[in-house]
């Protein structure tokens, strides 16, 4: 059982940044983040391994950076350049599994955090 604890969610206006992080338990070989806004479904955001290997959603790419500190269970989420459209709640996930393809799924994770609020003002 891995237990997960999001941080770093505020309000920041269009153009900004903000730095999310997200602390396990215990090791998790892939480690990602997935993003819910009122009223849709909970999307894939990034994610990355423990060796490093990292995938991101379309509409982060270039903007969002996803790192781990291995030592520190600790996955973290760089977001440059926010959007309105980026307004969500965030939640990280675990998992054991290694397979890159599926990794932006959300069935894929067996663990989540409780989510931490993003709000971008325009």
């Amino acid at each position: 059982q891995v237990q997960l604890v999001e941080s770093g969610g505020g309000l920041v206006q269009a153009g900004g940044s903000l730095r999310l992080s997200c602390a396990a338990s215990g090791r998790a070989n892939v480690m990602g983040w997935f993003r819910q806004a009122p009223g849709n479904e909970r999307e894939f955001v990034a994610a990355i391994s423990w060796s490093g290997t990292t995938r991101y959603a379309d509409s982060v790419k270039g903007r969002f950076t996803i790192s781990r500190h291995n030592s520190k269970n600790t996955v973290y989420l760089q977001m440059s350049s926010l959007k309105p459209e980026d307004t969500a709640a965030y939640y990280c996930a675990a998992d054991s599994n290694l397979n890159p393809t599926t990794w932006g799924s959300r069935a894929t994770y067996d663990y989540w955090g409780q989510g931490t609020q993003v709000t971008v003002s325009s």
